[in-house]
């Protein structure tokens, strides 16, 4: 076992874990933070998408102990004193989910991406977002919400 100390959403977590443990296991099973989904254990639909220090990265590649000492965002850490993330905030005025399996993820490197280009157009928003999959929605709403975040976040500190 190996001990590790996280800051998860803004708090220290600490436990023992098995070297070979994931972080997305790591946040869902010793945690408890199932916002962060497992969608293929392959890095391929980033329904497991978290921020590492600020940059979306698939819990699914990477160990916990990779984590060690840094600052791990989840879905559950975006919401502040009861009202959601204006990203969260777009997902639902513009339908930008159906069943919401990916919409963690999609949330999650959406906000990456718009720390880098906080006025993309659409084309930059779909590209931006090809590593993250849904076999829902067919990605129309998926991007209305991101610009629609965008617009709403534009001169604010995301």
């Amino acid at each position: 076992m190996t001990h590790v100390a996280v800051t998860v959403n803004g708090a220290v977590r600490e436990a023992d874990v098995e070297p070979r443990t994931l972080l997305v296991y790591f946040l869902r099973e010793t945690l408890g933070l199932t916002g962060t989904n497992v969608g293929c254990d392959t890095s391929t639909c980033g329904a497991c998408t978290v921020l590492l220090d600020g940059e979306s990265v698939k819990s699914c590649t990477l160990l916990a102990v990779q984590a060690d000492g840094r600052e791990v965002t989840t879905i559950e850490g975006l919401a502040r004193d009861g009202e959601l993330h204006p990203l969260q905030e777009a997902f639902h005025r513009n339908h930008g989910l159906q069943c919401g399996y990916c919409t963690p993820g999609m949330i999650m490197a959406a906000l990456s991406y718009l720390r880098e280009n906080p006025s993309p157009t659409e084309e930059e928003v779909r590209e931006a977002l090809q590593g993250n999959l849904c076999r829902c929605t067919g990605y129309q709403n998926i991007v209305r919400s991101v610009l629609d975040a965008a617009r709403q976040m534009s001169g604010a500190a995301v």
